[in-house]
């Protein structure tokens, strides 16, 4: 049997392939080494069960296989992103359960600013349609803080700008929280630095800051690229503080923009926003005291000339004893006539009968006796006359006393002030009525989309003549017209054409049915 078998005739060393498999291996890893592969992400279905992801890289004429180890995936400052182009830093191996060779990512960057657009776009679209930057989430700056907290790097010019800005328009308490404002951890540190103003304690011995502001200078996308991390925005949306946001110059936008309550230019320009001007201040209360010494002024002045006017309107006392003196000398004047009459009628009485001592003595007595009680009657007239007349006088000049003139000025000017408090009361009342009105309705505009920029974006065009009028029928249009046409992402000039100086023709639109009394007419309409 044995003599049945082929003789071999080479004398080659025989490998087993987990020989071969190892030298492969060890080969691989001694000659690359530690690499950078740029490629498109290919068959990317998020990290395995076990932490681990894998998928491929790939260009227009190669593949290679990837992974991604657990401790790695944890640590990527980019998640991959099926068809994303990338540069992969890591080690070239192979696998010999499956003859492939294979790269162990250690680091992962999107591939140049297209790649980091395209994830800052997409970051951007996940962020909005949670609602992080709804303008309705925004907080109202408080117009007089009392703690300012400032997140920046404490050596940079930003910090500079921002306490020279605050010295100049109003000193007051600035809180730094130093942070680095560039490279992978920035973004954890500047939302670090916001979570913890907010989680400081009102009546603390640190006092909790009115106003924060978050601030950095001017730099390329991969320089601001941690104020668009994912978890800084969330910790600037959810800040109970009100954020003012002063990344970059007046031309750069980061994610934290969107998120925070106002976007300012500059960091000068945050602490502008951030306060008031000190000296703007004093002028205006000087003013408005001015205008209430003032006003005050003319009202005394004014109740001043009331009272007298009012002082000179009353009759003097000799005019108010004219009419009573008058009366009384009518009365003596008949009193003194009536005892005359009287006389005269008790002596026709008295000589038309014969008298004797004793009934002239007793008729003597009982007239001294009526005369008595006539002229105590008289006088307890009188005297009752007077006391009413004196009681009146001293009511009169107890309200004509400074003392009560200047109660009655005090309490007219309380009453002033009151008024004053309630316009001020009402007038604010009604801006934050009109403030409310104005949000609504840009948010009801943005939803509508009313906008001509909106009505682009659907598929129409403006077309508009060579001085700018808007062109709304075919009919307006003759040969030879420069016209521009507006589309949703430019213009286009053209000229209109046809036959001599006649109108265009307007070539009928094709009929097709109506989606509803809303759908707008065939044919170049009106776009508004």
């Amino acid at each position: 049997m044995d003599d049945l078998l082929p003789e071999s005739r080479s004398n080659a060393t025989e490998f087993s392939v987990s020989e071969i498999s190892s030298a492969l291996k060890r080969t691989v890893e001694d000659v690359f080494g530690n690499v950078r592969v740029r490629g498109e992400i290919s068959g990317y279905r998020g990290p395995h069960s076990s932490g681990h992801a894998y998928f491929a890289l790939k260009d227009e004429r190669a593949r290679i296989e990837a992974v991604i180890w657990r401790g790695t995936m944890s640590k990527l400052r980019f998640k991959p992103e099926e068809g994303m182009e990338v540069i992969a830093s890591g080690k070239l191996t192979t696998y010999p359960g499956s003859s492939k060779y294979q790269i162990v990512i250690d680091n992962l960057e999107p591939a140049g600013a297209g790649a980091l657009m395209a994830l800052l776009d997409e970051r951007k679209r996940k962020l909005q349609a949670e609602g992080l930057f709804d303008p309705a989430r925004k907080q109202l700056l408080p117009y007089m803080p009392r703690v300012i907290g400032v997140v920046t790097s404490p050596t940079g010019a930003v910090i500079r700008d921002i306490l020279h800005r605050i010295g100049d328009r109003f000193p007051l308490h600035v809180i730094v929280w130093p942070v680095r404002v560039q490279g992978d951890t920035s973004g954890a540190e500047v939302a670090a630095a916001v979570n913890g103003f907010n989680a400081l304690p009102v009546t603390g011995p640190i006092p909790r800051p009115d106003i924060l502001i978050v601030a950095r200078g001017g730099g390329s996308l991969e320089d601001l690229w941690g104020f668009n991390d994912e978890g800084l925005v969330r910790a600037v949306a959810g800040s109970h503080i009100p954020v003012i946001s002063a990344v970059g110059h007046e031309t750069d936008w980061t994610l934290v923009d969107y998120a925070s309550d106002v976007r300012a230019p500059t960091p000068t320009g945050a602490a502008e926003i951030a306060i008031p001007v000190k000296a703007d201040l004093e002028a205006t209360l000087a003013s408005l005291f001015a205008r209430l010494r003032g006003g005050a002024a003319r009202q005394i002045d004014t109740r001043r000339q009331a009272i007298r006017s009012v002082a000179r309107g009353l009759p003097s006392p000799d005019q108010l004893f004219a009419l009573h003196r008058r009366r009384f000398d009518d009365a003596a004047s008949r009193l003194t006539r009536g005892l005359n009459v009287g006389t005269e009628r008790h002596r026709v009485r008295l000589n038309s009968i014969r008298l004797s001592p004793a009934t002239l003595l007793r008729r003597i007595v009982e007239m001294r006796r009526h005369a008595t009680r006539d002229a105590q009657r008289t006088l307890q007239a009188l005297s009752r006359g007077t006391i009413a007349h004196r009681q009146d006088f001293t009511k009169l000049a107890i309200r004509l006393r400074p003392d009560a003139l200047q109660r009655r000025n005090e309490s007219l000017v309380n009453a002033l002030a009151m008024v004053a408090r309630r316009l001020d009361q009402t007038q604010e009342a009604r801006l934050r009525e009109l403030r409310t009105r104005l949000v609504q309705a840009d948010r009801l505009l943005s939803t509508l989309k009313l906008s001509h920029q909106s009505i682009l974006e659907r598929g129409y065009a403006m077309v508009t003549d060579s001085s700018g009028n808007l062109v709304k029928h075919a009919a307006a249009i003759r040969a030879g017209d420069a016209l521009l046409l507006t589309f949703v992402d430019g213009n286009a000039a053209v000229t209109a054409k046809g036959d001599g100086d006649d109108p265009v023709k307007r070539e009928p639109a094709p009929t097709r049915p109506r989606a509803s009394k809303a759908s707008p007419p065939t044919g170049q309409g009106s776009l508004f």
